[in-house]
């Protein structure tokens, strides 16, 4: 009968050992693992660069159609205004 309780206290050490290893490397590899997640916050990767510039290009796309439409009608009511001949307003992509 007493060989039960000295048999697991002799064997604590031993399951609970792995749990100790893992909250120790747990501990260790922290600080790395939040200076990554800084680096990830801080740097722009290159599919949200992709995605960030599609989308000023459809804007810049839809203010060039909101201006060339108001063109086409203006010069579709007096085709002899001045500037009619060619379009020359805004144009997505081009630095204006």
């Amino acid at each position: 009968m007493r060989i039960l309780p000295i048999l697991a206290a002799a064997s604590l050490p031993l399951l609970a050992g792995g749990c100790l290893a893992k909250t120790a490397y747990n501990v260790a590899t922290a600080p790395i693992k939040a200076g990554g997640q800084v680096v990830d916050w801080t740097t722009t990767s290159q599919d949200e660069a992709d995605r960030n510039y599609g989308r000023k290009m459809r804007k810049q796309e839809a203010a060039e159609g909101r201006e060339r439409e108001k063109w086409e009608k203006k010069c579709h009511k007096h085709p002899d205004a001045d500037g009619c001949d060619q379009y020359t307003g805004y144009r997505a992509g081009y630095d204006n």
